[in-house]
């Protein structure tokens, strides 16, 4: 029964994969450069859209943005009052998106009028991880009122991504969180991923972020 178990999960990846790869195809066929936001909710992921979206007005270039939730619209409202095209993605029951919802998505959305697409997976540490779903890179926010040992306890979320982001740096003295730990964790897992601090009320450490984001 474990044999058949493993045979079906892998079947599960191989095929989300496959519309991965046909996704990244797509968006990269009308010049968009995809970039998936994943963490737990309330780490600043859509506040991350908000400070980025007038950066890149600035630099010429158009955001457009799915909206990960398994329920709502709160996330896909606030990205839409920056007056950028974004599609909200109820996954239902499921506590991730997959590359089959996200496929379903860029089709709701003006391609020829997007440069940069963020896709914000829904708040979670665990479930996104396993799943591709176009994107050229993958950035993972975690805050510091989650805890100083949030890195720690979700392992596999900074092997599988590309750039890190600590946010709410403003309030670790409060929550009596060591960002340095945060930081040295995130290296023991994955050496080489840059880690960007950032305060999303001031827009501290954005800029340098999106320069790697980009680059």
């Amino acid at each position: 029964m474990h044999h058949i178990d493993v045979r079906i999960e892998k079947d599960v990846y191989d095929a989300n994969n496959a519309i991965a790869d046909a996704n990244a195809r797509h968006l990269k066929g009308h010049g968009i450069r995809a970039f998936d936001l994943l963490g737990a909710i309330g780490s600043g992921k859509t506040a991350l859209i908000e400070r980025i979206v007038p950066l890149l007005e600035k630099k010429g270039l158009r955001a457009g943005a799915i909206a990960g939730d398994v329920y709502g619209d709160d996330d896909f409202k606030r990205i839409v009052s920056l007056g950028v095209p974004a599609y909200n993605a109820n996954t239902g029951k499921e506590c991730h998106l997959d590359a089959h919802l996200v496929e379903h998505a860029i089709e709701h959305l003006p391609l020829d009028n997007i440069d940069v697409l963020f896709i914000e997976n829904v708040g979670n540490m665990v479930c996104p991880t396993d799943f591709r779903l176009g994107a050229e890179k993958r950035i993972v926010v975690v805050s510091s009122t989650e805890g100083d040992d949030v890195v720690n306890k979700h392992p596999m979320m900074f092997r599988d991504c590309t750039i890190a982001v600590i946010n709410k740096v403003d309030l670790a003295p409060l929550v009596g969180a060591n960002i340095d730990r945060m930081e040295s964790d995130i290296h023991r897992y994955n050496p080489q991923m840059p880690v960007f601090k950032t305060n999303m009320k001031t827009g501290e450490g954005v800029e340098p972020l999106l320069d790697a984001i980009l680059s």
